[in-house]
């Protein structure tokens, strides 16, 4: 509604001030703010239109957002600049009457512009300390930048949590069973008291066709938002009447809206050695969590060395004393322990493949291996295969993991509360520097990894976003002052929104940088208002000063009137509960304390900035006056 507003409130200024008719008021009216209006337009498209081309999850979230931004605000300039003056044409009444509510709040606003111009007016006397409360609030930005908690997405309660459940390695079916039976019988009560409507309890957890038992899971339904306590104050009951659970590790985790599996969010990988030296890093890196967590829980990794192995040491010697090749004492192991191919027939058209295995049975202890043997090359005698090798019994890990073809471990966790999903990769990554060697190979995965491209993403994004608004005002004002004097506003803005999440509690996510995306679209409107009205007076003829003073004058009203209805806009963002308030709640706070921020400071920097910057600026036609006032004063001079 902010262009239908801004051509409204010139048409009926028009008529209250210059006492035209409904009819001129609206021509006049709307042709004066019409390059206002397709200016502030085109900010806004040019600065959605590149949300649309995100790639990844983020991408696929903001690009029907985007698209539908861009063709609203066309829609709605289209609208501002046809229907809303033919309409203020037929309807609005003529005479300069007004209601008597209506003539109370315009003087109310009357004492306020006052009041407003003259603080204005100190402020053009004095332009250091407003440049000097300029540089203050980019220093506080930079602060707040600092100290704001970074996350891909904010926590939201998705009416559904999971419960991981974790044994000891080589745990079997009947171990596991037994905890899943008294973790299903330690949580209903919740099922009974309405918090939770269904539990599904399931041993081992994934469904491959690993004979992995040690692992289980449990899906808990939530009741409806109005019918229970938050979910993470279910989890964090959970967590207690599980904590004394013994032989078994439990994790509650809330799948958030991305991602496609269920996974701890923190997924920090450390690569570039051998396993051996991997396991040591992640061993230096575990004791040092463990000494000083800042808000780690439930840490695991993938590479655990427990899952029990036989290592054959074969007698290279005696082996050669005896006349066994190491090639037959590996076909023996091969053929008896596993199989082997050794030819084929072919039967009625048919070709199978012979098969050598040993017997099953014979194999099931470490000693059965005393019951191979070994051809010697050189006597032809059959000779135990115990006397040419030793068993050594070793513990490895089930999985050897690779990472973009690197050597890896991954080191997983979930966060307490309290702490952000950025400042534990960057308190891992301060580990890795400061304890681990240089040819450490630092990655992420899962939610971690989507965190740090999405912010680059973003971060381009706003660069880009803010460059493009910069030249199309340029192209515009035809002018490289004018659009830098807008653009000013915009990191005010940004602060605004930043104090706003610091006072909320809220983080630096994804959805609060497409806040301040949408911000620099919001907060050069307003800028826009003032500079071209103010470049219209100066057409006129009227002196620089007093151009600016009545540019700002005008334009008080429709800047406060659409600040005004922004943020109220934005309110039922903050309002509203239940299914992805947490995120709709970033947003709008983001862009109420933004436009608040936006509102107030433009008011005051934007004309400071045009008076420093813009008195040797203007249009073709003030350029075309001035350059005749100077030659006709070369003539009187000569």
């Amino acid at each position: 509604v902010d262009d239908a507003i801004v051509v409204l409130e010139n048409i009926d200024r028009r008529m209250t001030q210059y006492g035209e008719t409904r009819l001129v008021a609206a021509f006049k009216g709307t042709r004066q703010v019409a390059f206002a209006v397709i200016a502030t337009t085109i900010v806004l498209v040019a600065v959605f239109v590149p949300i649309a081309f995100l790639q990844g999850d983020v991408g696929r979230l903001f690009s029907e957002f985007a698209l539908t931004m861009a063709a609203a605000v066309g829609f709605s300039s289209f609208v501002a600049l046809s229907l809303s003056p033919m309409l203020a044409s037929q309807i609005l009444p003529e005479g300069g009457g007004k209601a008597r509510l209506a003539g109370a709040v315009d003087r109310v606003f009357g004492r306020i512009r006052d009041g407003y111009l003259w603080m204005l007016r100190g402020a053009l006397r004095h332009k250091w300390v407003v440049g000097v409360i300029f540089v203050a609030i980019l220093v506080g930005t930079q602060w707040l930048i600092d100290r704001m908690p970074s996350e891909y997405a904010p926590k939201e309660d998705r009416g559904t949590f999971f419960l991981l459940v974790s044994g000891p390695e080589g745990a079997t079916y009947e171990y596991m069973k037994e905890y899943m039976d008294e973790i299903e019988r330690r949580l209903m009560p919740l099922v009974e008291s309405g918090e939770i409507t269904r539990l599904l309890v399931r041993a081992p957890r994934t469904f491959s066709n690993f004979s992995i038992f040690n692992s289980g899971i449990v899906i808990n339904v939530l009741n409806d938002w109005s019918q229970r306590r938050p979910a993470w104050e279910i989890m964090e009951d959970v967590s207690k009447r599980l904590s004394n659970l013994s032989g078994v590790r439990a994790f509650p985790l809330m799948r958030q809206g991305f991602g496609k599996r269920i996974q701890k969010p923190v997924q920090f990988v450390i690569g570039g050695g051998t396993y051996a030296e991997l396991a040591e890093w992640r061993d230096i890196l575990i004791d040092r969590i463990e000494a000083s967590n800042p808000g780690l829980e439930g840490v695991d990794w993938d590479y655990k060395e427990t899952k029990p192995q036989l290592k054959v040491v074969i007698d290279y010697d005696r082996a050669a004393d005896l006349g066994v090749t190491i090639g037959e004492i590996g076909r023996t192991l091969e053929t008896m322990l596993g199989s082997r191919r050794v030819t084929s027939y072919i039967e009625e058209g048919e070709e199978y493949s012979v098969i050598l295995e040993g017997e099953r049975v014979e194999q099931r202890s470490p000693t059965d291996l005393s019951n191979l043997y070994v051809r010697s090359m050189r006597s032809d005698r059959l000779i135990p295969l115990s006397n040419l090798v030793r068993l050594e019994e070793v513990a490895d890990s089930i999985k050897l993991n690779r990472y973009n073809r690197v050597r890896a471990i991954t080191i997983e966790a979930n966060l307490k509360d309290g702490l952000a999903l950025g400042d534990a990769l960057s308190y891992l990554d301060g580990l890795v520097q400061e304890s681990l060697p240089g040819k450490v190979i630092v990655d992420y995965k899962g939610q971690s990894q989507e965190f740090r491209s999405a912010g680059e993403s973003i971060l381009f994004v706003l660069i880009l976003g803010s460059v493009i608004v910069y030249l199309v005002l340029a192209a515009q004002f035809e002018s490289w002052i004018h659009p830098f004097v807008i653009m000013l506003t915009v990191p005010l803005a940004m602060a605004g929104a930043l104090l706003g999440l610091h006072l909320s509690g809220y983080s630096l996510n994804l959805y609060s940088q497409i806040g301040l995306i949408m911000l620099v679209g919001l907060a050069a409107k307003n800028g826009i208002l003032i500079v071209e009205f103010a470049n219209q007076l100066r057409d006129a003829g009227q002196v620089f000063h007093d151009a600016l003073l009545e540019a700002t004058r005008v334009r008080f009203r429709p800047i406060v009137m659409t600040g005004i209805t922004t943020a109220a806009g934005s309110l039922p963002l903050l309002l509203s509960s239940g299914a992805g308030a947490e995120t709709r709640a970033v947003i709008g706070t983001v862009i109420l304390y933004g436009v608040l921020a936006a509102t107030l400071f433009t008011l005051f920097v934007v004309p400071v900035a045009y008076d420093l910057l813009a008195k040797r600026t203007g249009s073709p036609q003030q350029l075309q006056r001035r350059l005749a006032s100077e030659l006709e004063q070369g003539k009187k001079q000569n």
